[in-house]
């Protein structure tokens, strides 16, 4: 009697996560597993499937543009991952004081996580205009000249690098105020007692204490910089002269502006080696042990 109520129980079980399976199976396994079939042939959805062995790799490997927009990825990344832990621990550090309207404002800096990626890049495009961007009239009412924040091979990315910081900072600020409230109260008073200064707490006990948050941070922060898409694909569509073409935005032009399927996959397939082999460099840099 009871090997059978386990195994009825058992089948109960498999019933219950059988959406779970059938949604990895559609969603993640068969996409993973047609785009590893992908890397070995030459497709454009219309035409039946060519074999050409590793010949989408020869390409990769010869293809300056790929590589040009890894930089431009990398130099989005050296700006914005700085950018985003400064002001997000600042803010964070901020908030965890006892001020007025402490709930408010960090619900204010979460709001631009929630909105539509989209509404946000078409929002800072406005910002942007040389002609009637907010930012221009306000350099001109100061009395100084207008800068070409979209159309200078100098300044788009950084510009982009700006607007991607002033979006996510608010989700890397809740993380590290969770790491801040983590943080023994009597590490700080006995800091006090030995006549410690602000920064001093801040460099020998915050910075240490909230270690694996910062770890997440960067981490998270990364892949997310990788992911970069919806800012050049909508404000300066990779130019000018392809100095914000990111890989992300090269790998969908590949597939779906040229039908170059197979290529696109083997791109994506090398751009994630790519991120996997930065993250856990990452975490090998950054990730020492806590002492207490």
């Amino acid at each position: 009697m009871g090997f059978k109520q386990k195994t009825k129980s058992n089948k109960i079980g498999y019933l219950f996560a059988l959406p779970y399976f059938i949604h990895f199976a559609v969603f993640t396994a068969f996409p993973i597993t047609f785009s590893f079939l992908l890397i070995f042939h030459q497709w454009d959805i219309i035409s039946p499937m060519k074999w050409v062995a590793l010949k989408n790799f020869n390409r990769l490997f010869q293809d300056l543009l790929f590589f040009k927009s890894l930089i431009n990825t990398g130099f989005f990344l050296l700006i914005h991952i700085p950018l985003q832990i400064i002001v997000a621990l600042l803010l964070a550090e901020l908030l965890n004081q006892k001020i007025r309207l402490r709930g408010f404002f960090r619900a204010s800096f979460f709001m631009p996580v929630v909105v539509s990626g989209v509404v946000i890049t078409i929002l800072w495009q406005q910002l942007y205009a040389h002609d009637s961007g907010v930012l221009n009239n306000l350099l001109t009412t100061l009395g100084l000249r207008k800068l070409p924040w979209l159309t200078s091979t100098k300044l788009a990315m950084p510009s982009i690098a700006i607007m991607a910081t002033w979006k996510n900072v608010g989700l890397y600020v809740v993380l590290f105020l969770v790491g801040l409230q983590t943080v023994p109260k009597y590490l700080y008073e006995a800091a006090d007692i030995e006549g410690a200064s602000e920064w001093q707490k801040f460099r020998h006990i915050t910075l240490p204490m909230i270690n694996p948050t910062m770890i997440l941070v960067v981490i998270v922060s990364t892949i997310g910089g990788f992911s970069l898409f919806i800012e050049p694909y909508i404000m300066t569509g990779g130019g000018p002269m392809n100095s914000t073409l990111s890989a992300m935005l090269y790998i969908y032009q590949q597939a779906f502006s040229f039908y170059h399927m197979g290529y696109a996959a083997t791109l994506g397939f090398f751009f994630a080696a790519v991120v996997l082999s930065v993250v856990l460099i990452q975490k090998k840099l950054f990730q020492t042990e806590v002492h207490y």
